[in-house]
């Protein structure tokens, strides 16, 4: 008989991640954020494994996630996990849904332990059992925090010399602005270089109808103009730049009605969004049937997000990969070993069994809660 690997211990635990020397990162309607709040779990088996996990929602604020929000969530959810074989992700899942009705971004970490499981168990790393890896390494993209002009443009040329040639422009605020900063930045390209506009909602139609006006002989892909997605589409429709859609698609519902209705060239796949890699997973493939690109990364985190981000990543096929990041970059505290890094602005997934990492429970501390 196969041996079975139940759950039989849940920690939690919670880390205060300050962003390094650039401060603040900073996006539409003066939204920011200084650290991330970053909850951690390890789900402990009955066969002597155990798989880790993180979920970092970008304050508040952004999106209908927050911190504590998670860290409660699993406290709910965890005493119906007790019991359940790791490994069985489909099924971790559904449990997860019957008890617990929405809240996606409250699974995300658990799911993503299960993975680290499923990949240990297997002998293999979670890219392997995600389909495999494309090619040797994954080109990244940086974010120009929202500022002036001259300092996103130079944000680009700081980052050209780490190797960078990916870069996703925060806008969404004042159209003339906004046009200016994307102009500004786009000055700095190199060829070969990829600008993505990104407006996090931030617009209003008329707003967004004049900045891709004003924008119209940059080349430049806008991502989510407006918070709506019948206001999405209607930018959509009287602009030619790639399109990018992101905080509409949260569900492969919300994919299929956007591939539908034509609304989008690529999405923004953010692992916590779809509740962690098995949905993610399902709408990555989704979207390979489809024909549609994606950015791959998730909302914030440290080294054991980058960690699931680069497996869903170096298994997607190259010419699918719009952009990847991994918000470690942003940090200058380590919280696992063997976590994926930047090199040249380039990274890869780990390659030992599971997720690949070693949490550092130096970093970490004690446990804020522990189930079973």
């Amino acid at each position: 008989m196969a041996t079975r690997h139940r759950i039989r211990r849940i920690r939690v635990y919670r880390a205060v991640l300050p962003l390094d020397k650039e401060g603040a990162y900073r996006w539409s309607g003066g939204k920011s954020v200084e650290a991330f709040d970053s909850t951690f779990v390890a789900i402990e088996t009955d066969s002597g494994l155990t798989g880790w996990g993180e979920v970092s929602p970008l304050g508040p604020f952004y999106l209908p996630a927050y911190a504590e929000g998670a860290r409660t969530g699993i406290k709910e959810l965890g005493p119906h996990l007790i019991g359940a074989d790791a490994t069985e992700l489909e099924a971790i899942n559904r449990l997860m849904d019957r008890a617990l009705k929405g809240h996606p971004y409250v699974k995300c970490a658990l799911d993503i332990a299960c993975w680290d499981i499923l990949g240990q168990v297997a002998g293999v790393p979670v890219a392997t059992l995600l389909g495999g890896r494309y090619g040797e390494t994954i080109a990244l993209y940086r974010s120009l925090s929202q500022g002036t002009a001259e300092e996103m443009a130079d944000l680009v040329t700081r980052f050209q010399g780490q190797g960078f040639r990916h870069f996703q422009a925060k806008v969404g605020g004042d159209p003339d602005l906004d046009i200016a900063r994307i102009r500004a930045a786009a000055s700095r390209l190199r060829p070969g270089d990829r600008l993505v506009a990104d407006a996090n909602t931030g617009w209003l139609v008329h707003e967004a109808a004049r900045v891709v006006r004003g924008v119209r002989d940059i080349d430049v892909y806008i991502e989510q103009p407006c918070l709506a997605y019948e206001d999405c589409l209607s930018i959509r429709r009287r602009c030619d730049h790639p399109f990018v859609l992101d905080e509409s698609i949260d569900s492969l519902e919300a994919l299929l009605r956007a591939h539908r209705d034509r609304a989008m060239d690529a999405i923004n796949l953010k692992i916590s969004k779809f509740g962690g890699l098995t949905r993610s997973r399902q709408a990555r493939d989704l979207c390979l049937a489809l024909g549609i690109a994606m950015t791959i990364e998730d909302t914030s985190g440290s080294d054991i997000t980058a960690a699931a981000v680069t497996h869903l990543a170096h298994s997607t096929p190259e010419e699918f990969r719009l952009s990847v990041t991994i918000s470690n970059v942003k940090l200058s505290i380590s919280t696992a070993e063997g976590a994926p890094r930047s090199v040249d602005g380039r990274t890869a997934a780990p390659t030992a069994p599971g997720l690949g990492v070693k949490a550092k429970l130096d970093v970490l501390g004690d446990p804020i809660a522990v189930i079973g």
